[in-house]
């Protein structure tokens, strides 16, 4: 007998509320992006205490960044036929110690390899946490969920890295790693109440989840996801010195950026994943990248402007945001596709390519900015933002003609 009409339409908003395991997901990713970049906000206190250059101490963001891409495409290998739920578990449980033996040590190696640590099993539960909510997901909504998850890494520039760097003002150092600890504590609790194990894939030899991954179609997409955070990442990192060049911002003002970026950033997340549900990934990162290329060009008009009025600059500042984290959600559900059965590997790749592509564009927009100034970073990062369109549109184009 069908349902009563009143219960469907009284049952639908609960249907489309987000489920617990996915909010807890969320606050996953959430937890490891914030303890990538706490180093940065007490980076001073560590340098002192420890008696090292502050230089050395930025190592700890940049080696916590190259372990997790590195081993992340490993570690997805050889846990691949392991159930979710267990791995989680003690993947956080290794994370949240690490953090709280952070305060205990006096010795910056002793540091780095607990940083080492924390990584790791990052590079265990990050492309996890993606390949989990994909499968758990209606079909239909595998994009929305996978941006959902996303969301958490854009949600830690709004709250996660201001809040770390409060706490290290009030506790010190020391204090911004329990805080680090804390978080892993509460994914970890949050994902044993909620988290349901995931479906398990198809049984296959080592051989059959690796070859996927060498079509030409996924590598180009790979690579065109590293290009795309490269741009990005040219203007992030040097936001404060370009804002202060274009338009006299300073530290107060670029908070309140820094804020809203943040906040479009998320919406841009929330509306990448959907946009590849309903019209296909493919169309929804040409969509992302083509948004990012011009809004770029669009502060490259405002150079000769300076000082160029902030009701110009904000709202083509929010857009970028917005455009640059729609891209992530739509280039994970086309891997997935491309992939088949391989598809936590294709996910842990992605992984690699983003932090990869991270630590690149800080390198690149620093001998950019060096070269020519500030002013050179946004035509930069427009640049790169063509070469990825290009890029995923080759890509596109060799899986429409069947040469994955």
């Amino acid at each position: 007998m069908d349902e009563n009409p009143t219960l469907q339409k009284a049952a639908s908003p609960l249907r489309r509320s987000l489920p617990g395991w996915l909010i807890a997901l969320t606050l996953t990713t959430f937890t490891f992006s914030t303890d990538d970049y706490l180093v940065a906000g007490v980076l001073p206190g560590i340098a002192d205490d420890l008696d090292v250059s502050e230089a050395a101490v930025g190592q700890l963001v940049t080696v916590f960044s190259l372990v997790l891409a590195l081993a992340a495409p490993v570690a997805s290998v050889l846990t691949a036929t392991w159930p979710r739920r267990p791995l989680f578990t003690v993947a956080l449980a290794v994370f949240a110690a690490a953090n709280f033996a952070m305060p205990l040590v006096a010795s910056f190696p002793v540091l780095m390899a607990l940083r080492v640590a924390a990584a790791l099993a990052a590079a265990i539960v990050v492309p996890g946490a993606l390949g989990a909510a994909a499968a758990l997901a209606p079909p239909e909504r595998q994009g929305r969920y996978m941006g959902t998850v996303f969301a958490g890494l854009t949600t830690s520039l709004l709250l996660g890295v201001p809040l770390g760097t409060w706490v290290g003002a009030v506790a010190g150092w020391q204090g911004a790693f329990v805080l680090g600890g804390l978080l892993g504590v509460a994914s970890l609790a949050a994902l044993y109440a909620t988290l349901p194990e995931p479906p398990r894939g198809e049984a296959l030899r080592l051989a059959d989840r690796l070859t996927p991954l060498a079509r030409p179609a996924l590598l180009l997409g790979l690579a065109a996801t590293a290009v795309a955070v490269l741009g990005n990442l040219m203007v992030v990192t040097y936001l404060a010195v370009y804002l202060r060049d274009l338009a006299g911002v300073g530290p107060t003002g670029l908070g309140v950026i820094f804020v809203l970026a943040g906040a479009a950033g998320i919406a841009g997340s929330q509306l990448g994943g959907p946009a590849a549900d309903r019209w296909g990934a493919e169309r929804a990162l040409l969509m992302g990248c083509g948004a990012f290329a011009l809004v770029m060009l669009g502060l490259v008009a405002c150079w000769p402007l300076r000082p160029a009025p902030l009701v110009l600059v904000v709202p083509l500042l929010l857009l970028w945001s917005a455009a640059a984290w729609w891209i992530p959600p739509a280039a994970s559900a086309r891997l997935l596709r491309l992939a088949g059965p391989a598809g936590a590997q294709a996910l842990a790749l992605n992984s690699s390519a983003v932090y990869l592509g991270v630590a690149a564009g800080g390198a690149v927009g620093g001998v950019l900015l060096d070269a020519y100034g500030s002013g050179a970073l946004p035509a930069g990062a427009a640049a790169a933002q063509l070469v990825a369109l290009a890029l995923f549109g080759l890509a596109s184009r060799r899986a429409t003609q069947g040469k994955p």
